[in-house]
């Protein structure tokens, strides 16, 4: 093959891998458009757009010296998806947060604090105390953990919740868990919320088959002569086990075992699609019932432009799209991508400021937001 046939057909594989680049990356921008009931696979574009979108940059520069005109495949891609990128990514100069906040705001936490150091407390007790040391230093009205392991009865119990009251100077709290799936006989396994300001009413809302990702939680509070709902959500997980994570690593197709692996993580994908619809219609169900302004607390499990982000999501401001900066990754583990956490509010607040904590107490980074209830 001479060279110049040889160079026609590499910017012909080229032209091909652009446009089904761009494809992918238009479908997983807009992935939140598909019901995942029928197209559950598209949720692997929404997951991977980010690095399709370094891909369609990659393109523009491999254009810019060889055929400029095809530069537009991608440049016209990414202005198409412009809108939805901006949930992705946040370009701001600075994104600084004040320790000392305002009187009239409402600073809302949420963390999933994988267990709370519980299965290690004897041999790093000191990883307890700087988690709460660090919730100390941001003072929040309202703290939603997620994977929360203590107990609300047992006194003799590692993570005594009237301890963690006391510690962290709360007014009250609700924990919601299904005794079915304790943890031990010491500890129950489920999400909390704490507030500093009165409970009012407590709810914990629960589906068949009643296992922790089909709980969640709502508690009405009152600051000053205003009345608020928050929720506390954890969505499905994937469920890896530690030979996934590897695999995910290292995903090479080896012998029949890694088949089996790869078909695994699929299926644990799917499932993760197909169960966080369902459980983002019945959250959002409730969202929509509250006669208070809602504040939206939780681990989702799923990133922006996904279909429970976006269901979820729908007619509230999220903290992070209104004063974060970057990506925001919130889960520091698979992927440097995943800012899967989040705060959404009414758009009766608005959003003061906004931080992520890149400290590693657990697998997640926790979120903080203050917002501002504006009276009508």
């Amino acid at each position: 093959m001479s060279t110049q046939k040889l160079r026609l057909f590499t910017k012909r594989i080229f032209l091909v891998a652009n446009i089904a680049v761009a494809l992918l990356f238009l479908l997983g921008c807009y992935g939140n458009w598909f019901n995942p009931s029928h197209f559950w696979f598209i949720g692997f574009f929404t997951l991977a757009s980010f690095y399709l979108l370094i891909l369609l940059i990659g393109f523009v520069v491999f254009w810019l010296f060889t055929k400029p005109w095809f530069m537009l495949i991608s440049i016209i891609a990414i202005l198409l998806a412009w809108w939805p990128l901006n949930n992705l990514v946040r370009l701001r100069l600075s994104s600084e947060f004040s320790m000392n906040k305002k009187p009239a705001d409402i600073r809302a936490m949420s963390w999933n604090v994988e267990h709370f150091d519980i299965l290690e407390h004897k041999t790093h007790p000191e990883v307890k105390k700087e988690m709460i040391s660090m919730i100390n230093n941001y003072l929040p009205d309202v703290a939603c953990f997620q994977e929360m392991v203590a107990s609300d009865s047992i006194k003799s119990a590692i993570n005594y919740i009237p301890d963690f009251m006391k510690r962290l100077d709360m007014k009250d709290y609700h924990f919601s868990y299904n005794r079915k799936l304790d943890f031990d006989n010491n500890h129950h396994f489920g999400i909390i919320t704490f507030s500093r300001y009165p409970i009012i009413n407590k709810q914990t809302v629960s589906y068949a088959p009643h296992d922790y990702n089909s709980i969640f939680q709502y508690i009405d509070i009152v600051k000053d002569m205003d009345t608020f709902r928050v929720f506390n959500i954890h969505l499905q997980s994937l469920k890896f086990s530690d030979n996934n994570l590897r695999y995910i690593d290292d995903p090479s197709l080896k012998d029949e075992n890694d088949l089996e692996r790869s078909k695994n993580i699929i299926s644990k994908f799917k499932t993760g699609f197909l169960k966080r619809h369902i459980q983002s219609d019945r959250i959002k169900e409730e969202i929509d019932k509250s006669p208070y302004p809602v504040i939206v607390c939780g681990d989702f499990n799923d990133v922006p432009n996904s279909y429970a982000y976006s269901r979820i999501g729908k007619g509230l401001k999220n903290a992070f799209t209104e004063k974060g900066t970057g990506i925001g990754r919130t889960f520091y583990g698979i992927s440097p991508t995943l800012r899967i956490d989040n705060i959404f509010s009414s758009e009766s607040f608005s959003v003061e400021q906004y931080v992520r904590v890149k400290k590693k107490m657990s697998d997640h980074f926790p979120i903080i937001a203050d917002l501002y209830y504006k009276k009508e």
